[in-house]
């Protein structure tokens, strides 16, 4: 009989993620290499039970586990000064954003930062995008063809960037993928490297037997995906980490 336990057995035989080691952010410091952390979602309308439409009926250990991990290292960074970029999915209730149901509509509270991180929206480390599609660095996108996302890079030197939130494989996969690219053609200089954390990161969980009961739905078994999503990333230039520490 299929489960998902015997399915991740086998997705990680045929699809194993190699660990780069672990991220030690003062060595980094210390080597001239300055990092970013990079909060992508970490909202009510995602990670807070029964706050919404894509929020998790009842709890989840790989989210609150990522809520936690996300908690942590904005405290160090901010204990710091070491610069933090967190991007909150913002959307009005005129422009829906298929295939999704409505979902983090301004002034409903659920764009907001879960409560473990609403402390960072009047910290002077942190710079705060809402972004209104997927993408976090085509969300950070002016009118006026400049980017936010860059300009924070720039302006902070960032050499490394910390990438955490929700969903691995939609939200935090799209931004790792984008930011690489525009590492590769020089549109965000002096980045070098991007690095993704895998238990700071989560994806939601729709099972097969709850998805048949939903127009339109898609099955998301959350272990299956969370693996896919960091083995994509990786395939696509980042650098995948299990463990960060101070050093």
């Amino acid at each position: 009989m299929w489960s998902e336990t015997s399915a991740l057995g086998a997705l990680k035989a045929e699809m194993p993620l190699e660990d780069d080691g672990d991220l030690v952010l003062t060595s980094e410091i210390a080597s001239g290499r300055a990092i970013g952390l990079v909060l992508v979602d970490i909202v009510n309308g995602f990670c807070t039970v029964g706050a919404g439409n894509l929020a998790p009926v009842k709890p989840n250990k790989q989210i609150s586990t990522m809520v936690e991990e996300a908690a942590k290292l904005a405290k160090v960074f901010c204990d710091r000064n070491w610069p933090v970029y967190a991007l909150l999915d913002t959307h009005y209730p005129d422009k829906p954003e298929h295939p999704y149901p409505p979902h983090c509509i301004i002034g409903s509270g659920e764009e907001k930062l879960v409560p473990a991180l609403q402390w960072l929206e009047n910290d002077p480390n942190v710079t705060i995008r809402c972004k209104n599609c997927i993408d976090g660095y085509l969300g950070s996108m002016e009118k006026d063809g400049s980017n936010t996302f860059a300009d924070w890079v720039k302006k902070n030197g960032i050499k490394v960037v910390l990438v955490v939130g929700i969903c691995t494989d939609v939200c935090v996969l799209d931004f790792v993928c984008s930011i690489l690219t525009a590492r590769n053609i020089g549109n965000v200089p002096p980045l070098e490297d991007v690095v993704v954390y895998s238990r700071g990161c989560a994806t939601y969980d729709l099972p097969i037997n709850v998805s048949r009961n939903i127009k339109g739905a898609f099955a998301h078994p959350q272990a299956l995906l969370h693996h896919i999503g960091l083995y994509m990333a990786k395939g696509r230039g980042a650098k995948v980490v299990h463990r960060v520490s101070l050093g």
